[in-house]
Protein backbone atom coordinates (compact mmCIF):
# COMPACT_ATOMS: atom_id res chain seq x y z
CA UNK A 1 0.00 0.00 0.00
CA UNK A 2 2.71 2.23 0.74
CA UNK A 3 3.48 2.28 -2.73
CA UNK A 4 0.60 4.54 -3.94
CA UNK A 5 0.16 8.33 -3.35
CA UNK A 6 -3.32 8.84 -3.31
CA UNK A 7 -2.97 12.97 -2.41
CA UNK A 8 -1.73 15.41 -4.88
CA UNK A 9 0.95 17.34 -2.90
CA UNK A 10 3.82 16.08 -5.10
CA UNK A 11 1.51 17.97 -8.01
CA UNK A 12 0.97 21.29 -6.93
CA UNK A 13 4.16 22.94 -8.05
CA UNK A 14 3.06 22.49 -11.36
CA UNK A 15 -0.85 23.44 -11.14
CA UNK A 16 -2.40 24.43 -13.76
CA UNK A 17 -5.25 26.34 -13.01
CA UNK A 18 -2.91 28.38 -10.84
CA UNK A 19 -1.40 29.50 -13.79
CA UNK A 20 -1.42 32.83 -15.56
CA UNK A 21 -0.20 31.80 -19.19
CA UNK A 22 -2.72 28.90 -19.56
CA UNK A 23 -6.16 30.07 -21.12
CA UNK A 24 -8.47 27.29 -18.78
CA UNK A 25 -10.95 27.73 -21.60
CA UNK A 26 -8.87 26.77 -24.99
CA UNK A 27 -7.77 23.15 -26.26
CA UNK A 28 -5.67 22.34 -28.87
CA UNK A 29 -6.05 19.11 -30.84
CA UNK A 30 -2.71 17.66 -33.06
CA UNK A 31 -3.87 15.44 -35.60
CA UNK A 32 -7.27 16.07 -37.95
CA UNK A 33 -7.62 12.20 -39.01
CA UNK A 34 -10.28 10.30 -38.17
CA UNK A 35 -9.87 10.34 -34.26
CA UNK A 36 -8.70 13.43 -33.98
CA UNK A 37 -11.86 15.70 -36.17
CA UNK A 38 -14.77 12.77 -34.23
CA UNK A 39 -12.52 14.18 -30.93
CA UNK A 40 -13.04 17.86 -31.65
CA UNK A 41 -16.82 17.31 -32.78
CA UNK A 42 -17.15 15.72 -28.98
CA UNK A 43 -15.04 18.54 -27.70
CA UNK A 44 -16.99 21.22 -29.36
CA UNK A 45 -20.93 19.85 -28.29
CA UNK A 46 -19.39 19.21 -24.62
CA UNK A 47 -19.57 23.01 -23.83
CA UNK A 48 -15.84 22.65 -21.63
CA UNK A 49 -14.22 25.04 -23.97
CA UNK A 50 -15.04 28.52 -25.72
CA UNK A 51 -11.76 28.16 -27.83
CA UNK A 52 -10.37 24.66 -29.61
CA UNK A 53 -7.27 25.09 -32.35
CA UNK A 54 -6.32 22.53 -34.63
CA UNK A 55 -3.21 21.51 -36.25
CA UNK A 56 -2.30 19.06 -38.60
CA UNK A 57 0.96 18.30 -41.25
CA UNK A 58 -2.06 18.65 -43.84
CA UNK A 59 -3.09 22.66 -42.54
CA UNK A 60 -5.81 22.37 -45.20
CA UNK A 61 -7.40 19.32 -43.81
CA UNK A 62 -6.93 21.43 -40.29
CA UNK A 63 -9.03 24.44 -41.95
CA UNK A 64 -11.50 21.96 -43.34
CA UNK A 65 -12.12 20.26 -40.51
CA UNK A 66 -12.36 23.68 -38.37
CA UNK A 67 -14.74 24.74 -40.63
CA UNK A 68 -16.98 22.12 -41.08
CA UNK A 69 -17.27 21.84 -37.22
CA UNK A 70 -17.50 25.57 -36.46
CA UNK A 71 -20.82 25.14 -38.98
CA UNK A 72 -22.56 23.07 -35.76
CA UNK A 73 -21.70 25.57 -33.60
CA UNK A 74 -24.92 27.81 -33.78
CA UNK A 75 -26.44 24.60 -32.73
CA UNK A 76 -24.34 24.05 -29.50
CA UNK A 77 -22.18 26.52 -27.94
CA UNK A 78 -20.46 30.03 -29.28
CA UNK A 79 -16.75 28.65 -29.44
CA UNK A 80 -13.84 30.06 -31.50
CA UNK A 81 -12.70 27.03 -34.16
CA UNK A 82 -9.61 27.24 -36.28
CA UNK A 83 -6.61 25.72 -37.84
CA UNK A 84 -3.01 26.84 -36.34
CA UNK A 85 0.22 26.15 -35.73
CA UNK A 86 2.11 25.26 -32.54
CA UNK A 87 2.59 29.08 -31.67
CA UNK A 88 -1.17 28.72 -31.09
CA UNK A 89 -0.73 26.22 -28.41
CA UNK A 90 1.21 27.64 -25.59
CA UNK A 91 -1.86 28.80 -23.55
CA UNK A 92 -3.98 25.92 -24.03
CA UNK A 93 -4.88 24.05 -21.17
CA UNK A 94 -5.30 20.86 -22.69
CA UNK A 95 -2.70 19.79 -25.78
CA UNK A 96 -4.77 16.48 -27.13
CA UNK A 97 -2.36 14.47 -29.22
CA UNK A 98 -3.68 12.34 -32.05
CA UNK A 99 -1.57 12.04 -34.60
CA UNK A 100 -0.10 9.26 -35.66
CA UNK A 101 -0.57 6.24 -38.73
CA UNK A 102 -3.47 4.61 -38.33
CA UNK A 103 -3.98 0.80 -37.28
CA UNK A 104 -4.61 -1.29 -40.61
CA UNK A 105 -6.75 -4.53 -40.87
CA UNK A 106 -4.60 -7.05 -39.16
CA UNK A 107 -2.38 -4.50 -37.48
CA UNK A 108 -1.74 -4.72 -34.12
CA UNK A 109 -1.28 -1.51 -32.24
CA UNK A 110 2.57 -2.41 -31.22
CA UNK A 111 3.30 -2.73 -35.21
CA UNK A 112 2.82 1.01 -35.00
CA UNK A 113 5.49 1.60 -32.70
CA UNK A 114 8.28 2.83 -35.04
CA UNK A 115 6.14 5.13 -37.64
CA UNK A 116 4.52 6.83 -34.60
CA UNK A 117 7.52 7.03 -32.10
CA UNK A 118 9.41 8.59 -35.34
CA UNK A 119 6.54 11.02 -35.57
CA UNK A 120 6.49 12.25 -31.80
CA UNK A 121 10.25 12.95 -32.11
CA UNK A 122 8.85 15.32 -34.24
CA UNK A 123 5.49 16.60 -32.47
CA UNK A 124 7.09 16.88 -28.78
CA UNK A 125 10.15 19.03 -28.99
CA UNK A 126 7.73 21.70 -30.77
CA UNK A 127 6.07 21.73 -27.97
CA UNK A 128 8.87 21.91 -24.90
CA UNK A 129 10.36 24.41 -26.75
CA UNK A 130 7.59 26.64 -26.23
CA UNK A 131 7.49 25.78 -22.09
CA UNK A 132 3.49 24.58 -22.79
CA UNK A 133 1.84 24.43 -19.20
CA UNK A 134 -0.95 22.70 -20.19
CA UNK A 135 -1.55 19.00 -19.77
CA UNK A 136 -0.82 16.12 -22.64
CA UNK A 137 -3.05 13.90 -23.48
CA UNK A 138 -1.63 11.10 -25.60
CA UNK A 139 -4.27 9.30 -27.61
CA UNK A 140 -2.25 8.31 -30.74
CA UNK A 141 -1.39 4.38 -30.22
CA UNK A 142 0.05 2.28 -29.06
CA UNK A 143 -0.94 4.79 -26.62
CA UNK A 144 1.34 3.62 -23.38
CA UNK A 145 4.19 3.37 -25.20
CA UNK A 146 4.05 6.71 -26.71
CA UNK A 147 2.41 8.19 -23.33
CA UNK A 148 5.93 7.42 -22.30
CA UNK A 149 7.48 8.39 -25.14
CA UNK A 150 6.11 11.86 -24.53
CA UNK A 151 6.96 12.20 -20.78
CA UNK A 152 10.90 11.20 -21.57
CA UNK A 153 10.69 13.29 -25.11
CA UNK A 154 8.98 17.03 -23.09
CA UNK A 155 10.45 16.53 -19.56
CA UNK A 156 7.14 17.68 -17.87
CA UNK A 157 6.04 16.55 -14.57
CA UNK A 158 4.32 13.03 -14.88
CA UNK A 159 1.30 14.31 -14.02
CA UNK A 160 1.03 16.18 -17.04
CA UNK A 161 1.27 13.61 -19.64
CA UNK A 162 -1.12 11.27 -19.38
CA UNK A 163 -2.71 8.50 -22.10
CA UNK A 164 -5.92 7.91 -22.73
CA UNK A 165 -5.05 4.23 -21.69
CA UNK A 166 -7.82 1.97 -21.07
CA UNK A 167 -10.86 3.97 -20.59
CA UNK A 168 -12.36 3.32 -23.69
CA UNK A 169 -11.43 -0.38 -22.92
CA UNK A 170 -13.14 -0.02 -20.00
CA UNK A 171 -16.13 1.22 -21.74
CA UNK A 172 -16.55 -1.31 -23.70
CA UNK A 173 -16.14 -3.96 -20.80
CA UNK A 174 -18.99 -1.81 -18.86
CA UNK A 175 -21.40 -1.98 -22.30
CA UNK A 176 -20.86 -5.68 -23.01
CA UNK A 177 -21.83 -6.43 -19.07
CA UNK A 178 -24.62 -4.17 -19.14
CA UNK A 179 -25.75 -6.01 -22.08
CA UNK A 180 -24.86 -9.51 -20.93
CA UNK A 181 -26.89 -8.76 -17.29
CA UNK A 182 -29.77 -6.59 -18.66
CA UNK A 183 -29.12 -3.38 -16.63
CA UNK A 184 -28.15 -0.29 -17.10
CA UNK A 185 -24.15 0.06 -17.77
CA UNK A 186 -23.73 2.93 -15.61
CA UNK A 187 -24.37 0.85 -12.96
CA UNK A 188 -21.56 -1.61 -14.31
CA UNK A 189 -18.14 -1.15 -12.18
CA UNK A 190 -15.34 -2.94 -14.05
CA UNK A 191 -11.78 -2.31 -15.27
CA UNK A 192 -9.70 -2.89 -17.85
CA UNK A 193 -6.41 -2.46 -16.89
CA UNK A 194 -2.42 -3.32 -18.39
CA UNK A 195 -1.76 -2.56 -22.23
CA UNK A 196 -4.51 -0.74 -24.34
CA UNK A 197 -3.87 -4.17 -26.78
CA UNK A 198 -3.31 -7.84 -27.14
CA UNK A 199 -2.12 -8.03 -23.46
CA UNK A 200 -5.05 -5.94 -21.82
CA UNK A 201 -6.60 -7.81 -18.60
CA UNK A 202 -10.51 -7.61 -17.55
CA UNK A 203 -10.06 -6.98 -13.42
CA UNK A 204 -12.52 -9.47 -12.27
CA UNK A 205 -11.92 -9.72 -9.12
CA UNK A 206 -13.04 -6.24 -8.22
CA UNK A 207 -15.85 -5.83 -10.62
CA UNK A 208 -19.23 -5.65 -9.00
CA UNK A 209 -22.47 -4.21 -10.33
CA UNK A 210 -23.87 -1.45 -7.83
CA UNK A 211 -21.77 -3.01 -4.97
CA UNK A 212 -23.12 -6.43 -5.60
CA UNK A 213 -20.21 -8.86 -6.51
CA UNK A 214 -20.50 -9.86 -9.93
CA UNK A 215 -21.12 -13.54 -9.88
CA UNK A 216 -23.85 -12.81 -7.38
CA UNK A 217 -25.05 -10.85 -9.33
CA UNK A 218 -24.63 -13.28 -12.61
CA UNK A 219 -26.46 -15.34 -10.25
CA UNK A 220 -29.52 -13.14 -9.42
CA UNK A 221 -30.51 -12.62 -13.58
CA UNK A 222 -29.79 -16.25 -13.87
CA UNK A 223 -26.36 -16.92 -15.53
CA UNK A 224 -24.44 -19.46 -13.96
CA UNK A 225 -22.02 -20.72 -16.72
CA UNK A 226 -19.41 -17.80 -15.13
CA UNK A 227 -15.78 -18.40 -16.52
CA UNK A 228 -17.28 -19.27 -20.13
CA UNK A 229 -19.21 -16.15 -20.00
CA UNK A 230 -16.05 -13.65 -18.13
CA UNK A 231 -13.89 -15.29 -21.02
CA UNK A 232 -16.13 -14.51 -24.08
CA UNK A 233 -17.08 -10.83 -23.05
CA UNK A 234 -12.98 -10.25 -21.84
CA UNK A 235 -12.05 -11.74 -25.59
CA UNK A 236 -14.83 -9.69 -27.30
CA UNK A 237 -13.21 -6.41 -25.59
CA UNK A 238 -10.60 -7.33 -26.43
CA UNK A 239 -11.01 -7.84 -29.98
CA UNK A 240 -13.63 -5.27 -30.84
CA UNK A 241 -11.16 -2.60 -31.98
CA UNK A 242 -10.08 -5.57 -34.83
CA UNK A 243 -13.88 -6.19 -35.65
CA UNK A 244 -14.41 -2.52 -36.33
CA UNK A 245 -11.35 -2.31 -38.04
CA UNK A 246 -12.03 -4.48 -40.29
CA UNK A 247 -15.66 -3.48 -41.28
CA UNK A 248 -15.12 -0.24 -40.99
CA UNK A 249 -11.18 0.52 -41.26
CA UNK A 250 -10.91 2.82 -38.56
CA UNK A 251 -12.21 2.95 -34.86
CA UNK A 252 -12.93 7.20 -34.07
CA UNK A 253 -16.08 7.63 -32.13
CA UNK A 254 -15.88 5.45 -29.26
CA UNK A 255 -12.22 6.77 -27.99
CA UNK A 256 -13.56 10.93 -28.97
CA UNK A 257 -16.02 9.85 -26.25
CA UNK A 258 -13.30 9.03 -24.17
CA UNK A 259 -10.98 11.93 -24.97
CA UNK A 260 -14.60 13.78 -24.42
CA UNK A 261 -15.12 12.24 -20.76
CA UNK A 262 -10.99 12.91 -20.02
CA UNK A 263 -11.55 16.22 -20.92
CA UNK A 264 -14.38 16.69 -18.33
CA UNK A 265 -12.44 15.31 -15.85
CA UNK A 266 -10.28 17.81 -15.65
CA UNK A 267 -11.77 20.97 -16.27
CA UNK A 268 -14.00 19.96 -13.44
CA UNK A 269 -11.22 18.87 -11.32
CA UNK A 270 -13.77 15.98 -10.87
CA UNK A 271 -11.14 13.70 -9.32
CA UNK A 272 -13.00 10.93 -11.05
CA UNK A 273 -11.14 7.56 -10.94
CA UNK A 274 -10.47 6.82 -15.21
CA UNK A 275 -7.85 3.36 -15.92
CA UNK A 276 -5.81 6.09 -18.13
CA UNK A 277 -2.06 5.67 -18.70
CA UNK A 278 0.58 6.80 -16.24
CA UNK A 279 4.35 6.02 -15.41
CA UNK A 280 4.51 3.29 -12.81
CA UNK A 281 6.69 3.58 -9.74
CA UNK A 282 6.33 -0.09 -8.01
CA UNK A 283 3.05 -0.56 -7.97
CA UNK A 284 2.67 -4.43 -8.23
CA UNK A 285 6.05 -4.75 -8.71
CA UNK A 286 6.30 -2.82 -12.35
CA UNK A 287 8.56 -0.15 -12.87
CA UNK A 288 9.90 2.87 -15.16
CA UNK A 289 6.92 1.57 -17.45
CA UNK A 290 3.64 3.32 -18.52
CA UNK A 291 0.47 1.39 -17.89
CA UNK A 292 -3.42 2.05 -17.83
CA UNK A 293 -4.22 1.73 -14.19
CA UNK A 294 -7.00 3.63 -12.02
CA UNK A 295 -5.76 7.16 -11.10
CA UNK A 296 -7.45 9.60 -9.62
CA UNK A 297 -7.85 12.77 -12.54
CA UNK A 298 -8.60 16.04 -11.77
CA UNK A 299 -7.40 19.55 -12.36
CA UNK A 300 -3.43 18.36 -12.24
CA UNK A 301 -3.78 15.43 -14.41
CA UNK A 302 -2.89 12.39 -12.83
CA UNK A 303 -3.34 13.03 -9.40
CA UNK A 304 -2.40 9.61 -7.47
CA UNK A 305 -3.13 5.99 -8.85
CA UNK A 306 -5.65 3.83 -6.34
CA UNK A 307 -4.68 0.39 -5.35
CA UNK A 308 -7.32 -2.13 -6.57
CA UNK A 309 -7.87 -5.51 -5.23
CA UNK A 310 -6.12 -7.82 -7.76
CA UNK A 311 -6.32 -11.69 -7.35
CA UNK A 312 -2.49 -13.24 -8.08
CA UNK A 313 -3.07 -14.16 -11.61
CA UNK A 314 -4.37 -10.91 -12.66
CA UNK A 315 -1.34 -9.20 -11.15
CA UNK A 316 1.17 -11.67 -12.95
CA UNK A 317 -1.14 -10.97 -15.96
CA UNK A 318 -0.39 -7.53 -15.25
CA UNK A 319 3.05 -8.11 -14.98
CA UNK A 320 3.51 -9.83 -18.20
CA UNK A 321 1.47 -6.88 -20.04
CA UNK A 322 4.10 -4.51 -18.62
CA UNK A 323 7.22 -6.84 -19.87
CA UNK A 324 5.44 -6.81 -23.23
CA UNK A 325 5.61 -3.30 -23.32
CA UNK A 326 9.46 -2.78 -21.03
CA UNK A 327 10.36 -4.96 -24.21
CA UNK A 328 9.13 -2.63 -27.24
CA UNK A 329 10.32 0.11 -25.47
CA UNK A 330 14.34 -1.27 -25.53
CA UNK A 331 13.73 -2.71 -28.83
CA UNK A 332 13.03 1.13 -30.07
CA UNK A 333 15.87 2.61 -27.82
CA UNK A 334 13.07 4.48 -26.13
Amino acid sequence: MDDFKLNDSETQSSEVKECGCVNLRKIAVIGCGFVGSASAFALMQSGLFSEMVLIDADHDKAEGEALDITHGTPFARPMKIYAGGYDDIVDASIIVITAGANQKPGETRLDLVKKNVGIFQSIIPEIKSRECKGILLIVSNPVDILTYTAIKLSGFPENRVIGSGTVLDTARLKEALGSHLEVDSRSVHAFIIGEHGDSEIAAWSCANVSGIELDDFCEMRGHHNHHEAMEKIANDVKNSAYEIIEKKHATYYGIAMSVKRICEAIMRDEKSIMPISSMMHGEYGIDDVALSMPAIVGKNGAQGKVPISLNYDEITRLQESAKALKEVLEENNI
